[in-house]
């Protein structure tokens, strides 16, 4: 009987052993590996289970998940922007996760309704300018920027960038399509020049004095702000007097063809947690989406803001309507 019993323990123990020894994961992703290496490094060392990125191009990853069907590696499908991730889960790229630490840690918005994907990190689009020529009194929101006071003192990133087309998403939404069509147009009409490829070209071309005033994601403007030559670039907060400032998501969702979807859950509820939220967010100088959790000193010194709540889903369904709308009004 003994025996059978120190059989039995060594079975469990060789069992617990092998629960350890799971099948690496693997992320392809189209966020920058240095962001993130180190906080999936953390992962590792916490669990044992071993994560690989393949990083790329969204399109070119998404791509390659499609075809690859079955047979693909991809445990998980990491991105930035919500239009992104929209476009994979109607491609058919996720699956549905059930996970109520999820539900927990991320606000609603900054999820998939049908739990397809989820928001790890906040990014907000605002304005930014110069202090050399312009005056935040003279600052409001978004469609103030088409006003004649800004006539060739206004740069922009191309439409063609995401950011841009969630951003013109998010404004189709709350003041409708025909009023955000005469608003896009007239940023063409103030704009100072061709539009810039990069929101770091056009916080460049801000701080030389070739415009005054630009609309970037604010990770960018972070990133200059220890460069002495950009001192004079400022952040203002859009629409703070309706509907907030214009936010949007990285994030992620376990594919449908995974072959570990129950780790792959595992870390996606292990990124939402809040120790992970304030690592994930002070490397990429974001913002947490887990609500009361610390950023750093730079974002903590831009003050709080009241934020756009939409929710992020429609940002992917109306970027149609917002590719139209800048064709329609020649925002190349």
């Amino acid at each position: 009987m003994q025996f059978i019993k120190l059989l039995l323990i060594s079975t469990i123990l060789v069992s617990c052993n092998n629960e350890t020894n799971i099948e690496p994961l693997t992320i392809y992703t189209s966020r920058q590996p240095q962001l993130i290496e180190p906080l999936l490094k953390e992962y590792e060392e916490k669990t044992g289970i071993e994560v690989r990125l393949l990083s790329g191009k969204a399109p070119q990853l998404m791509e390659r998940i499609v075809v690859e069907g079955d047979k693909t590696q991809a445990d998980i499908f990491m991105t930035v922007d919500a239009g992104v991730l929209w476009q994979a889960g109607e491609k058919g790229i996720f699956e549905s996760i059930d996970s109520s630490i999820l539900e927990r840690n991320i606000p609603q918005h900054l999820r998939d309704p049908n739990g397809k994907w989820f928001g790890l990190s906040k990014r907000a689009r605002t304005i930014v300018y110069s202090a050399d020529s312009v005056s935040s009194r003279d600052l409001s929101s978004y469609e103030d920027l088409a006003y004649p006071l800004w006539n060739n003192k206004l740069c922009l990133r191309t439409s063609t960038k995401v950011y841009n087309r969630s951003l013109m998403a998010s404004m189709i939404d709350s003041i409708g399509y025909e009023k955000t069509k005469m608003i896009v147009s007239g940023w063409v009409n103030n704009l100072a020049t061709e539009v810039f490829s990069s929101d770091t070209q056009v916080l460049k071309a801000v701080s030389a004095g070739q415009c005054g005033v630009t609309i970037v994601n604010t990770y960018y403007l972070a990133r200059l702000a220890d460069d002495p030559a950009y001192s004079n670039l400022r952040l203002h907060w859009a629409n703070q007097e309706n509907r907030g400032t214009h936010v949007n998501i990285s994030g992620a969702g376990v594919t449908r063809f995974s072959k570990n979807k129950v780790e792959a859950i595992k870390l996606l509820e292990w990124l939402s947690s809040a120790d992970a939220q304030e690592t994930y967010a002070g490397a990429n100088k974001e913002f947490p989406v887990m609500p009361g959790i610390k950023v750093g000193e730079l974002l903590e010194s831009w003050g709080p803001f009241k934020e756009d709540l939409i929710s992020v889903e429609k940002l992917g369904s109306l970027q149609k309507d917002a590719v139209l709308l800048a064709q329609e009004v020649g925002y190349k």
